[in-house]
C-alpha cells in the first residue's frame, strides 16, 4: 500500500473513530447528561471559528493581491506583440526568397 493510501486509509479510521465518539458523548445518556451542553458549545464555536477563518482568509487574499491590469492595456500589449511577429515573419519571407533568387542564378 502506497503512502498516499495509507493516509487516507488512516483518515478515514480516525474520522470514524471521532463521529462514534460525538454520538456516544452527545446521546448516550450517563455521559450526555455531564457533556452534551459543554459537547454542543465546543462543536458551535469550531464552527463559527472555521467560518470566519476561512471568510478572513478570503479577505486577506483579496487585500494583498495586486488588481489585475485593465483588458485596454493587456490588448494593447498583445497587438504590440502580434505586430513584431508579423514584421518578423516579413523578414524571414523577405531572407528565404533572396536566398532562392541567389539560388536560382
Amino acid at each position: 500500500m502506497n503512502k498516499d493510501k495509507a493516509t487516507g486509509a488512516l483518515l478515514i479510521i480516525i474520522s470514524v473513530i471521532v463521529i462514534l465518539a460525538y454520538l456516544v458523548i452527545l446521546w448516550y445518556p450517563p455521559i450526555a447528561a455531564k457533556a452534551a451542553l459543554t459537547l454542543l458549545k465546543l462543536t458551535g464555536s469550531i464552527a463559527v471559528l472555521a467560518i470566519f477563518a476561512i471568510i478572513g482568509w478570503i479577505g486577506y487574499t483579496l487585500v494583498t493581491t495586486p488588481p489585475p491590469k485593465p483588458i485596454e492595456e493587456i490588448e494593447k500589449e498583445l497587438e504590440k506583440e502580434l505586430k513584431e511577429i508579423e514584421k518578423d515573419s516579413k523578414e524571414e519571407n523577405q531572407k528565404q526568397t533572396s536566398s532562392q533568387k541567389d539560388l536560382q542564378k
